[in-house]
């Protein structure tokens, strides 16, 4: 038995340094700066969200500018085996940390650790 949930809306930005789109998506959502560098590598910021809300995150790429999501799990491995049979490809285990993840529809996703403390609500649990 594991348990998944839908934790993160990831927007993926191509920019050359992530503060302007941090305003930009702060102000368009309402949301405040969580963290403006969140690994201290520049290549993550974190607005401010309640417990009960996705984590809404934006990541610097060098790939086109999109939205994904990210499913956190308490089995990774599990978690991808399940999502396999419904139809998901496993593309790349990344730093040894997630998984990214096909959807049969062609919209790319990841599979990462817990994110937060308390894990839920809106937990699901697979057998």
């Amino acid at each position: 038995m594991h348990h998944s949930r839908l934790c993160t809306i990831v927007i993926d930005c191509r920019v050359d340094d992530l503060a302007d789109a941090t305003t930009f998506w702060s102000g368009a959502l309402g949301k405040p700066v969580a963290n403006v560098d969140q690994d201290g590598d520049g290549k993550y910021a974190e607005l401010a969200t309640a417990d009960d809300e996705p984590i809404i995150l934006l990541q610097k790429v060098g790939h086109e500018p999109r939205v994904h999501l990210d499913i956190e799990t308490d089995d990774l491995d599990a978690e991808a085996a399940r999502l396999e049979a419904l139809g998901a490809k496993r593309v790349a285990f990344v730093h040894g940390r997630w998984w990214v993840m096909e959807a049969p529809t062609g919209q790319r996703f990841c599979i990462v650790r817990r994110q937060r403390k308390q894990f839920g609500p809106h937990l699901n649990t697979w057998k």
